[in-house]
This record gives structure tokens, sequence and C-alpha cells, in this order.
């Protein structure tokens, strides 16, 4: 029977008015099962995204966070149909669109899911006006019905985006960073899409342009209803915006919850450590707060495998049997979790130590008496008696005064080359005079 729904699904050609309904009620559009990314074959092969699964749900804003180099950007493009699933799958309103699927379904991914990219330079076409740019889509999939109603479509969605007519002429590098990410925003909400990947899409801004695009993909959503997978690495922009959170790390997702209640009760000890990275604004009580550092090592996976479960309250968290039966209990006490922690300001402060840990190499290099100055001097009079310079340099590399021997050294191997050089000269000057 499975084999059968399987083929079903292939065969699908147009997406479904409306994707399935989940147990509460509420619609689901976009669906990652059981995703693994591969880049790179045989022993080179590297597994950016390991057995990833969310639901996405219609109207909402769904928030992936992580570090660098978690998986975060390379979902979203598998999301696109950029990054190929080495298994698992993607379903779209129920449809799967990941692999391979008849290229009518793939323009309609095309058409549904739009995404907006991280680097508002990059992304846009250098070589193209803005008009082109924002048009390319309705040029491709013929969304106007004659050139009035295009130009009226762009010029609409350029003031929406807070620009003006008159930018529709002139080219990328004549705008600000704010502005071209608006550019890009106009190109991908002129589509009309359902979906929108939005990969870090304030990162590259000042803060007060960073509100004012947010506040541009709250005003798109309320009027047409977009939803939005939003990756991004700050927590503090994230809160306010998501409806739901996932977060993940080295490509697993390790907790996923709605907003309010990730930050209340952050369960796994990787999303204590990114909530207790968030700066906080009195000057004072950052500096007396105590970073929580996350170490994969606490974890042992080596006889009791990890799973990723609900715990109740719509509340996902990976971890194996006993750090679930720990999860849950601390869920079901109700007391919100303090991930931040604050020293008292008015306890006596403990000695700080700064102490640096240097290699064995480092350590006998610094070791060095304090007259172990290196002075140019003892280059020159190297030079100029190289004999004499390279004794005092295996004195001074016995006593540690390794930069008076470097100095010695250089001074006495260059004494040596000119040397060298001048007896050739003389050598050859003389054979000459000879014959």
């Amino acid at each position: 029977m499975p084999d059968k729904n399987q083929e079903k699904k292939a065969r699908v050609s147009h997406f479904p008015e409306h994707g399935p309904i989940d147990e509460n009620g509420k619609e689901i559009l976009l669906s990652v099962k059981n995703v693994d990314i591969t880049f790179g074959k045989g022993e080179n092969a590297v597994r950016a995204v390991k057995n990833a699964s969310f639901d996405i749900y219609k109207g909402e804003t769904f928030s992936l966070v992580g570090e660098s180099g978690s998986g975060k950007t390379t979902i979203g493009r598998a999301v696109i149909r950029v990054n190929p699933c080495a298994s698992g799958e993607i379903l779209y309103k129920g449809v799967r669109i990941s692999g391979k699927i008849p290229r009518s379904l793939d323009r309609e991914v095309i058409r549904n899911i739009q995404m907006v990219f991280q680097d508002p330079a990059a992304s846009l076409n250098e070589r193209a006006t803005v008009d082109y740019i924002v048009s390319e889509g309705l040029y491709n999939f013929h969304l106007y019905e004659n050139e009035a109603d295009r130009v009226r479509k762009v010029e609409s969605m350029i003031n929406e985006v807070g620009l003006l007519p008159e930018h529709l002429t002139r080219y990328p590098h004549e705008f600000s960073g704010g502005q071209r990410q608006r550019i890009g925003l106009a190109r991908a909400m002129v589509m009309e899409p359902e979906l929108v990947v939005a990969d870090e899409p304030i990162s590259a801004l000042d803060v007060s342009i960073r509100a004012q695009v947010l506040n541009l993909l709250k005003k798109f959503q309320k009027e047409k209803q977009v939803t939005y997978l939003f990756i991004a690495h700050d927590l503090s922009i994230v809160r306010f915006i998501s409806d739901r959170i996932g977060v993940i790390y080295k490509g697993t997702i390790v907790e996923v919850a709605e907003a309010e209640e990730l930050f209340n009760y952050p369960l796994h000890p990787y999303t204590h450590s990114l909530i207790s990275a968030i700066p906080i604004p009195d000057p004072q009580l950052e500096k007396n707060k105590v970073l929580f550092t996350y170490d994969p090592s606490m974890h042992d996976y080596s006889e009791d495998k990890p799973e990723f479960v609900c715990i109740g309250h719509d509340h996902w968290v990976y971890g194996n049997k006993k750090e679930i039966e720990e999860y849950t209990a601390l869920r079901e006490k109700g007391e919100p979790l303090q991930p931040i922690t604050i020293k008292d300001i008015n306890a006596p402060e403990e000695e700080v130590s700064h102490e640096v840990h240097f290699s064995k190499a480092e350590d006998e290099f610094l070791k060095t008496p304090v007259h172990d100055t290196g002075s140019i001097w003892y280059t020159v009079a190297s030079f100029f008696l190289p004999i004499i310079g390279i004794i005092a340099a295996l004195i001074f590399k016995s006593k540690r005064y390794y930069h008076n021997y470097k100095s010695c050294k250089k001074g006495a191997v260059i004494g040596f080359i000119t040397l060298g050089v001048i007896i050739a000269i003389f050598v050859i000057a003389l054979i000459l005079v000879v014959i």
C-alpha cells in the first residue's frame, strides 16, 4: 500500500488547493520528513543534514536557528530544490517536491516558493535594471495580461517595499544594502508566493534598517497570508517574529517548539547555550552574565540511541530515553527555566584567571631572558664577522636567548653568502687574468 501512495505522489503534476490538516486542525503547507543531505561522494562525503523533520503550517513564521555551518541554509536550498536530498522527502501541500518530479510541478514549485537571500548585493544581477530584476518572474511565468499590467504590478510592488517608480531604471550598485534587500524582497513577492524562504535577510543590514525589513515581512504576511521559513542565528530577533522555532546543531534538529514555549523552557543544552548568548542591553548586567557553553560530549549515545520526541505542549526534543525523561520532568513542573544567569553585582568579585595555555614549543619560546631583544646590531656584527656570529648564535641558543640567536644566525648567513660571492668573483677574475 505505501508503494502505491508513493507512485500516486510521483504522478501528481499540480498542487491541490489546500494541504493536509493535522490533528490540531492546522493546514500543513510544508513538511520535511527524515531528510538527509550529503555533499561529496565516497570517503569525502559530508553529511550536512541528518534526519531532519519538521512541519510548517500555513500563514505562520517558522524560524530555523543555529550557529554558522549548522545546516540552516542547506535545508532552505533543499526546499527550493537546489540541494538534492540523499534520503527522506520534502512535501508541499502533501505532494513530494524533492527528487525527480514532473516539469509542470517543478514550475509550480518555483512559482509558489520564493527565496530572499542573505547577501543583497550578490543575489542581484548587476547588469540588469531594477525593472527587469523584479519583472523576471513575471516574464518567465507570464503573470501579466499586457505590458501596462506588468508595469502596474512592478510599480505597485516597488511602492510596497518602500522604493519609488523612478528607481526602476537604475542598477543594483546604485543602491544601499537596505534598498537592495527591498529589491530582492520585491522580486520574490511580485510572484505572489505562498511560501518564502528568508535566508538571514537582515544579517547584512544596519539595526535601524533591519526593523524596516522585518516590518515589511510581517506586512506581507498579514495582507497576503504568506508563510515564512525564516533562517537566522540571532535569537533576540527570532523570538518576536516567529510562531514556532526549530533549533539545529551540526545538521541535527535538536528542538522545535512555539516561540514563547522555547524561550521559557529551553530543554536541550544547545538551545540553552544559544539563549544565554543573547546580549543584554544593560552593560552592568551583561558584564555579570554567566555564559553557558554547550559541550556535545556531555551526551552518552553509545548504547541508548537518541530520538526526536514530542514531550507534550507541541514541544519536540532530541535525546535518548534517559534525557527525554529528564526533559519531560522539567517541562511538567511548569516552572519557566532561567537560561541566563546573572552573578550578584554586590557580591565580592572573584579573582578571574587569565591563564593562557601554550603548546610546549610556544612555552619554551616564551621562557626567554629579559635581555633577549634580538637587536639589529647583532645582525650587523655577525654580517662582518660571520664565524664569530655563528659561535655567538650557538651560545645564545644554549642560553635560550632565542631572539638574539636568530639575529646572529641571520647576520652570519648573509655574511657567509656575501663572502662566498666575493671569493667567487675574485677567483673568476684571477683565472681570466692568467688566461
